[in-house]
């Protein structure tokens, strides 16, 4: 199971970002900010890397780990040179629509005999919540805590 946090903003200039190698989905910006929010709650989390389907970074707390990703997808602007580097082809301001995914880590041993599962009061989840609801430059938070 894994909990999904969706929102809409502008705070994250994606044209800032190294572009994901493998599609065109934005996500360094948000995870680079979530990951200094979470190490103030003694979380400590890897620098963001990419993944085929966004970016992600792996987290380590007092009583578990997880990955948690970041995804929106924006398109590339067309390259005019064969071999130039990839850009986002999005303003500045533009208002996206961002997931933040959160899997929580468990052992073949917890998945065969049904331990360690993500439970709906999880710490790292509410903490998530409370900063992306608590953000006044994210609009329209949700969170789906049964997703798959």
């Amino acid at each position: 199971m894994a909990v999904l946090f969706s929102f809409k903003t502008d705070r994250f200039d994606v044209t800032k970002e190294t572009p994901n190698e493998f599609n065109a989905f934005a996500g360094e910006e948000l995870l680079k900010w979530l990951r200094t929010e979470l190490a103030k709650h003694q979380y400590a989390s890897t620098e963001p890397d990419t993944e085929d389907w966004g970016w992600y970074i792996d987290v380590t707390g007092p009583n578990a780990s997880y990955l948690v990703g970041a995804t929106t997808e924006v398109e590339y602007k067309p390259s005019e040179k064969e071999g130039a580097p990839l850009s986002y082809d999005v303003t500045a301001e533009a208002v996206l629509d961002w997931t933040v995914q959160v899997h929580k880590h468990r052992t073949l041993v917890h998945k065969l005999f049904g331990k360690n599962k993500m439970a709906a009061d999880d710490a790292l989840c509410s903490i998530l919540e409370r900063t992306l609801k608590g953000e006044p430059s994210l609009q329209e938070v949700s969170v789906e805590r049964s997703a798959v």
